[in-house]
């Protein structure tokens, strides 16, 4: 650890925060730029309707979303046409802040008019959703479930899915929502941070009971109640990469922002928290995703009035340590390079026993992690920790839930390395590995590209009305009903729209949901008798191949 900073690169900068707690130049670091921002919740609501408008029936697991105050009439209006259509519809809302955590600001409503309209719905924006009435139950509790997903590269795309995760229980038994339950915080929250101030919290040594277990321990229950398993954790797999595949363009035109292509830089991995909640039916629903989910492995316990101690806790350990134990080894740097001199903490075999070999990670301070001391706290002094407990678990079983992955080690008559003494990999890949089920989801990926392609400046994440401009010269959009005032025009409306909301006014010009909206406002015009996938489908081909004829001709001209 190097508080201070030091000379010489290391191999894997540890950031508590974002990408952009210290400057890094080579290496890996922990954080992609621009994540925080991609999942805060209207964002991530912003990127799930772009989705369930192009794809309706396969992004139907995360809830109806509006976002306040911009969407409050709106919201008004929907929920009472389908009241009028439906009189018997009593739905229920969940009101979220959108930069809050741990449950900070959220409340639930009844009708629209129960939404607090005060000077912070303006200040501090909010997504209200429909909320889930009838979750799946165990023992008479509401819970969710915190699954830890590896994004270990965004191009190519790779992703890894923990095969445990935490289910973290409300601590007073379910009733759906009524006007006098509504405000019961215990009851229909499962915020760990919440539930844990609840005179009915238990913590507990197994794994199996308590406020907080691990998800293997329900696919137990739910196995022995005759519940198909391997359904659900397809589906749970299904929801991940949909989810990640809606977030990529976004990331990718902040990553190309900070790390332009061509240049040195460091290359990015992430782990995030995705908290799903099970449906009665086993459906499983996307509540949020968290871009630093909590890695603690401890609680407070009150010994005396004031004085509090911290206390190991058995179900943390037993997901977290084996989430960061195998995070590092994928990104191991040794596995490319192979020189002793390279390090990372890493349990190796000499004279029969586990070591650790020397260090080259680097966990990084700045000042926001100043402002999340509990975060840098738990990072700086838990790394070491995680690693030299995970390589003491090596006898440690797989939970039942999982499935063994083909690359878990050597088989015991094989020559031993550091790898045939640890635990078999508890991240499972499952991209690309099922590449070809989503590949056709990823037309919004190929809309960045085009966006990317025309930004010009590099560095910037808005694109200008010249790039705008020459991305229609250059696909060849414009015609007779369509003349370049009314690209000028277009450009202008969804622009001004878009900044109106407040999204990043540090630069100006059209953000990549703008070029999206326009995009696909293109895509209609041109193709009207198709379907909106097959609209956008049509005209990214159709760009993509004109984009490629002409690149032919610029370099038949520079031979010439």
């Amino acid at each position: 650890q190097f508080p201070f900073g030091r000379r010489l690169p290391c191999d894997i900068y540890w950031h508590g925060v974002s990408f952009h707690d210290n400057n890094i130049f080579s290496g890996q670091v922990n954080k992609f730029p621009g994540m925080m921002e991609t999942v805060r919740k209207i964002t991530l609501s912003r990127a799930m309707r772009t989705m369930q408008d192009l794809f309706p029936l396969e992004y139907n697991f995360y809830p109806r979303s509006w976002i306040l105050p911009e969407e409050l009439p709106l919201f008004v209006a929907e929920v009472r046409m389908m009241k009028d259509s439906n009189p018997s519809w009593k739905p229920t809302f969940i009101v979220k802040p959108d930069g809050g955590c741990q449950g900070d600001g959220i409340y639930l409503i009844k009708d629209p008019s129960d939404i607090r309209l005060t000077g912070s719905i303006q200040s501090r924006p909010a997504v209200v959703q429909e909320y889930i009435c009838k979750p799946l139950l165990m023992d008479k509790l509401k819970f969710d479930i915190r699954l830890y997903v590896l994004l270990k590269s965004l191009e190519p795309l790779e992703i890894y899915i923990a095969k445990d995760g935490l289910s973290r229980f409300c601590t007073e038994p379910y009733q759906e929502p009524t006007l006098k339950n509504l405000h019961q915080v215990f009851m229909h929250l499962t915020n760990y941070s919440l539930n844990i101030h609840s005179g009915n919290f238990i913590h507990s040594d197994s794994v199996n009971t308590g406020s907080k277990r691990t998800f293997s321990s329900i696919l137990c229950r739910l196995s022995s109640r005759g519940a198909d398993v391997k359904k659900l954790w397809s589906d749970i797999i299904s929801l991940v990469i949909k989810t990640i595949i809606a977030l990529t363009p976004e990331l990718k035109v902040y990553y190309q922002s900070d790390i332009p292509a061509g240049k040195p830089g460091p290359t990015c991995f992430q782990i995030l928290g995705f908290d799903i909640l099970l449906m009665k039916n086993l459906k499983p629903m996307l509540l949020e995703v968290n871009a630093n989910p909590s890695m603690r492995i401890e609680h407070e316990q009150e010994l005396s009035p004031g004085v509090f101690e911290n206390v190991p806790s058995p179900v943390d350990e037993e997901v977290k340590v084996a989430v960061i134990r195998d995070t590092l080894r994928l990104v191991d740097p040794q596995k490319k390079k192979r020189k002793d001199t390279q390090c990372l903490l890493y349990p190796g075999v000499a004279d029969g026993k586990l070591q650790l070999k020397p260090v080259k990670i680097q966990v990084k301070y700045g000042m926001k992690d100043k402002q999340h001391k509990h975060r840098s706290l738990k990072l700086s002094l838990k790394l070491k920790f995680y690693l030299k407990l995970g390589s003491c678990q090596s006898s440690e079983q797989a939970p039942e839930a999982s499935e063994e992955l083909p690359d878990a080690g050597p088989e015991p008559d094989a020559p031993r390395s550091p790898e045939a003494a640890l635990p078999s990999l508890c991240l499972k890949q499952v991209f690309p590995k099922y590449a070809k089920q989503f590949s056709y989801l990823r037309l919004v990926d190929r809309v960045a590209a085009l966006f990317i392609r025309f930004l010009g400046v590099k560095g910037t994440t808005k694109l200008g009305p010249t790039g705008f401009r020459t991305f229609i010269r250059n696909c060849k959009l414009s015609n007779s009903n369509f003349s370049m005032a009314a690209v000028d025009i277009l450009y202008i409306d969804i622009t001004r729209r878009w900044n109106s909301m407040g999204i990043d006014h540090k630069e100006s010009g059209m953000c990549l949901q703008a070029f999206v909206e326009a995009f696909f406002c293109l895509a209609q015009k041109k193709y009207k008798s198709l379907p909106l996938h097959e609209q956008v489908a049509s005209l990214i081909e159709l760009c993509e191949c004109r984009l490629a004829a002409l690149r032919g001709k610029r370099l038949v001209w520079g031979c010439g």
